[in-house]
């Protein structure tokens, strides 16, 4: 049983607020029910990492595969010549997706069913999702394309946001490391298995959208299918929610909970330097090969293929051994320092050998980062009844930059371009500088964690 919070008041006071809204202290006090409870911590078994883990990576296939290859397919296809309307597709639907998730969030924490809380946001997100996939591969427009965009990232979005919410909810200190470096680890192998899946369909259209979609589909269902969340009933008491209390939603006080707020920014403007590096990787990888985009996919999964060997060393590295020594911060500098190195590498690569090598590089910091730092967030957690509100305020951390890098990155990549080609060492180094700005932030501020 978690007990009441009345604001931040110190123990005694907040004793008092209670007593006090119980009734008089000469008499014997009534029952103060909670809004919402927390469920119990307990240790999840190896069954239960896994098929989180594979929830994950369905979530991941089935919306980065278009982030990274499939939408500037459609792009190209209908707008050629006009890389910068992938910027505006992407960024808008990542907007709306943004604005709409602490609402999710809330409604999240508050939903009452026999299958809980968040188990149907994963069926209604991915049935979302897959619709919205169809609609972009057959739209006939740009702005249509954009329309679906909006409902499949959103749907997806959603999905992924109740699989967060469940490991807030449902693991421990102890384990926090691991299923951070599981999550982490399967959100980078799931686009580069995808963009394999799309790359071997790609003489059609609809089945590089539909195909990642629905092996992400199948995986997202079948985590609750198999492990049963369980009622909500019991753990939320009172579903109203004022105007104020959704508002509040999408804030944080940073001097309340300065840990939080530290984290939060350090990981912002580490995932601004990310999106910068990603947005435009195909085009980025055409012009240093001379490829046609079309004939990208192929470049991009090898290359992602042997990343997979980079990423596990750093996930798995970074979150088991963060749980045993007990120490996050280091792990999560350490994947900015990489970072910074694979930047720079891939701004001034022009061969094959030497994208590689960055790409490489920058697959073990993203991933060394994202999983320590995934298990920093349950740390600094403001209220863990209240996770679906605040993991889409920590969700904003890294998706107001997938939507600010992509409208941003045109402008960058233009400055000093010559003829046709974009200048695209310039936005490789940016991101690089950021990613290692953000990760110092983490190891200097956030006080609460070793």
């Amino acid at each position: 049983m978690v007990k009441p919070t009345y604001g931040d008041l110190p123990p005694k006071e907040a004793e008092s607020a209670v007593l006090t809204a119980a009734g008089s202290l000469e008499g014997p006090p009534a029952r103060v029910v909670p809004d919402l409870e927390a469920p119990p911590l307990k240790r999840a078994s190896v069954s239960y990492l896994a098929l989180m883990s594979l929830a994950n990576f369905g979530v991941s296939m089935a919306f980065i595969v278009p982030m990274s290859y499939s939408l500037a397919l459609r792009i190209s296809q209908l707008a050629p010549g006009h890389e910068e309307v992938l910027g505006y597709v992407a960024g808008t639907a990542q907007f709306i997706s943004i604005a709409a998730s602490p609402l999710v969030g809330v409604w999240s924490d508050r939903f009452r069913s026999r299958f809980g809380r968040r188990s149907p946001f994963m069926f209604g997100g991915a049935l979302l999702g897959i619709l919205g996939l169809i609609g972009v591969a057959l739209a006939p427009t740009v702005l249509l394309v954009g329309a679906g965009w909006v409902f499949a990232l959103f749907g997806w979005a959603a999905a992924g946001q109740a699989i967060v919410n469940l490991q807030a909810d449902r693991i421990p200190e102890e384990q926090r490391g691991k299923i951070s470096a599981l999550s982490g680890l399967s959100a980078q192998i799931a686009p580069v298995l995808g963009i394999g899946i799309a790359y071997s369909v790609s003489s059609s259209t609809f089945l590089v959208f539909l195909v990642p979609g629905l092996v992400g589909l199948a995986l997202v269902l079948l985590f609750p299918l198999v492990k049963r969340e369980g009622s909500s009933v019991g753990l939320v008491h009172n579903s109203t929610v004022t105007v104020k209390a959704l508002l509040a939603s999408y804030t944080f006080s940073p001097r309340k909970y300065p840990d939080f707020g530290w984290n939060w920014l350090g990981r912002f403007i580490f995932f601004m330097g990310l999106y910068f590096n990603t947005t435009f990787g195909s085009f980025f990888y055409a012009q240093r090969l001379g490829l046609p985009i079309k004939e990208v996919a192929g470049t991009v999964a090898l290359i992602g293929m042997l990343g997979i060997v980079a990423a596990s060393a750093g996930a798995l590295t970074g979150g088991f051994l963060s749980d045993r020594l007990r120490r996050r911060k280091l792990f999560t500098f350490l994947g900015g320092l990489l970072f910074l190195a694979g930047g720079i590498t891939e701004a001034y690569a022009h061969s094959f050998i030497s994208l590689l090598i960055g790409a490489l590089i920058m697959q073990c910091a993203i991933a060394l980062f994202s999983a320590v730092d995934g298990a920093i967030i349950f740390a600094v957690l403001p209220d863990r009844a209240q996770a679906g509100r605040y993991m889409a305020v920590v969700g904003f951390a890294q998706r107001i930059p997938s939507a600010i890098a992509p409208l941003l990155a045109p402008f960058i990549i233009v400055l000093g371009a010559a003829g046709a080609d974009k200048n695209y060492t310039a936005l490789y180094l940016t991101g690089a500088a950021l990613a290692i700005l953000g990760s110092l932030i983490i190891l200097l501020k956030v006080k609460s964690v070793r």
